[in-house]
This record gives structure tokens, C-alpha cells and sequence, in this order.
């Protein structure tokens, strides 16, 4: 993926670092790996031109001046396909049994295997995020249990609450035509951390991520009435 040798098993570390942790600029990316900036830019530079990765400027925050804005790097849709290698034809299989499934028992058979298959997925988690004393533990719980499942994701407070984000979806080419999984996966998220909660991105959709807002306050258990899927909204 972008290379042969060293400069290619370099590049392969900055794909999974952009694919578990999302858009991440140039100098960030050289701290963790331990090479130089110039280094950094030049594996950069050659994972653009293979279509690999993509820019753009990364949002201000407060304690920004005035200069020129920072840019972050971030995996294309090409770049996404390429780190999980394998999955588009297992994906394929996956949407082809969905549709036998939904010919034979209809959309109800499709939202009862979706609910379950995210309720298998985080079984032997319940009791580690169910445990913690407040909302903003138990996000941090279920990132670190969805991260343990292949989903590369982390969670972050914010004045309304908490944001949690899936950096990599094993079944994005499958949810993309069926929004049932998004939808299941979000229930679910209600369920576990005690509130209502608002899916505002998704990788199915062509985002950089699945976000999730977790409000402060308690709340009903149900997920938000739209969730965004590939450009429309689901109710």
C-alpha cells in the first residue's frame, strides 16, 4: 500500500493510525511515529498521489491564532477499502444474503438480525460498561469495548454531553444499503448508556467517522428519530 520495504511498512502504520483515530495532522502523525515532519509529509504526499488519503483544514479551536490553519490528513474512501483488506467480499456475500433474507421474511427479518447481531457483538461487555458510575465512563467503556471489536473508536466530553466515534466500520459496505444495522447499533447505544442518543455522521454515508452525541442529562431510552444514511435521513 503505497510502497515497497521500509517506506511501505511506514506508510501502512500512518493508514492504521488514520483509520483507528480519524483526521490527524502532519506533526501529530510525526510524534507518534518518531520520524521527522519532512519525513512524515513525504510518505504523506505519496499516500494523495496513490488516492490513498486526502486533506483538509483542520477546524479552529480557541486556541488557535491567527496563522495559517493547520491541515489534517484523513483515509479516502479508496484508503478505507485498501486498510481493510478483504472485507469489500465479505461485504458483498453479507448484502447478498440480506437480500434472500428480506425476500423470504421481509424488512422485519432485516431489523431483528440487526438488533441481535449488535446485541452479540457487545454481550460480553454489558457488565464492564454497566458497571460505571456515570454517563461519561460508561461512553468511554462502550469506545473501548466497540475498539476491542474492530471499530477503532474513542470518546471525547463535550459542553452537551459526550461524542462518541467509531473511526472504522467493519460493515459500512453493507450498512451503506442497509441503514438496519446503523439504526440496530444506535438502539443499542441507548440502551446501554441509559439515555437517548443522536447519530450525527456515519462511515455508511461517506463520512469520516460514525459520531454519536450522548447527551449530559438523562433522558428516555430511544435513539434520536433521523439517522443520517448515505445523504438522507431515516425515521
Amino acid at each position: 500500500m503505497g510502497g515497497d520495504g521500509h517506506d511501505g511498512r511506514t506508510r501502512d502504520l500512518i493508514v492504521r493510525r488514520l483509520l483507528e483515530h480519524g483526521p490527524t495532522t502532519a506533526t501529530d502523525l510525526a510524534g507518534v511515529l518518531g520520524l521527522s515532519g519532512a519525513a512524515v509529509r513525504r510518505h504523506l504526499e505519496a499516500l494523495v498521489t496513490d488516492g490513498t488519503v486526502c486533506t483538509r483544514e483542520a477546524p479552529r479551536t480557541s486556541g488557535r491564532g491567527r496563522g495559517r490553519p493547520a491541515r489534517q490528513h484523513l483515509l479516502t474512501e479508496q484508503g478505507r477499502r485498501r486498510a481493510g483488506r478483504g472485507e469489500d467480499d465479505v461485504a458483498d456475500l453479507a448484502v447478498a444474503a440480506l437480500h434472500d433474507l428480506a425476500d423470504a421474511a421481509g424488512e422485519e427479518a432485516i431489523r431483528a438480525f440487526a438488533r441481535r447481531r449488535v446485541l452479540g457483538l457487545l454481550a460480553e461487555h454489558r457488565g464492564e460498561i454497566g458497571e460505571q458510575a456515570d454517563r461519561p465512563a460508561r461512553v468511554e467503556a462502550l469506545a473501548g469495548a466497540l475498539s476491542r471489536e474492530g471499530y477503532a473508536a474513542s470518546s471525547r466530553p463535550t459542553t452537551a454531553g459526550a461524542q462518541l466515534c467509531q473511526h472504522h466500520c467493519p460493515v459500512a459496505g453493507v450498512a451503506a444499503e442497509f441503514p438496519q444495522l446503523c439504526e440496530a447499533e444506535t438502539e443499542v447505544f441507548a440502551e446501554l448508556l441509559g439515555t437517548h442518543v443522536q447519530r450525527l455522521s456515519t462511515i455508511a454515508r461517506g463520512d469520516a467517522a460514525c459520531t454519536t452525541h450522548v447527551p449530559r442529562q438523562p433522558g428516555p431510552t430511544t435513539t434520536s428519530t433521523t439517522t443520517l444514511v448515505k445523504g438522507r435521513q431515516v425515521v
